[in-house]
């Protein structure tokens, strides 16, 4: 069976959070797992207000997961996660094989993202071209 990328998405509650932090985390790990998932990165994303309150709370803390395991488990996940009172809600979104690297290097904080400075000159043409190589690239990969 395939093995698929995924992202995990989880709003966590931060009363609990706040209590035991490794403890609320170690639920969604374990559903994970227990479910033959392979966990490639695990961190704290951030605490802040919800836009309306979930089951009477006004702030979630939110937790990303990057994890790798077989489609046909999903649904066995999504049940285990679901009796976990510790979660407010939670989202998993499959992720493209060609950009999981550069997403979990970022989740860890390998990549910093930079903006240019004021007096930084862009050339178009240079960026269009390159912009051409690199779907070029992803067309080879994808025939």
């Amino acid at each position: 069976m395939a093995q698929n990328f995924y992202e995990g998405l989880y709003i966590l509650d931060s009363n609990r959070f706040a209590r035991d932090p490794d403890g609320v985390v170690q639920q969604i790990t374990d559903a994970l797992t227990g479910c033959g998932a392979e966990i490639l990165v695990s961190r704290l994303w951030e605490e802040r207000r919800l836009a309306y309150p979930i089951k009477k709370q006004r702030r979630g803390t939110y937790w990303l997961i990057y994890f790798k395991m077989e489609s046909t488990r999903l649904g066995e996940v999504n049940r285990r996660l679901q009796l976990v009172s510790d979660i407010l809600r939670f989202m998993h979104i499959k992720i493209d094989p060609r950009i999981i690297d550069v997403l979990v290097e970022h989740a860890r904080g390998g990549l910093a993202m930079t903006r240019p400075s004021a007096d930084a000159t862009v050339d178009v043409e240079d960026l269009d071209e390159e912009i051409d190589s690199e779907v070029e690239d992803l067309d080879a990969v994808e025939e």
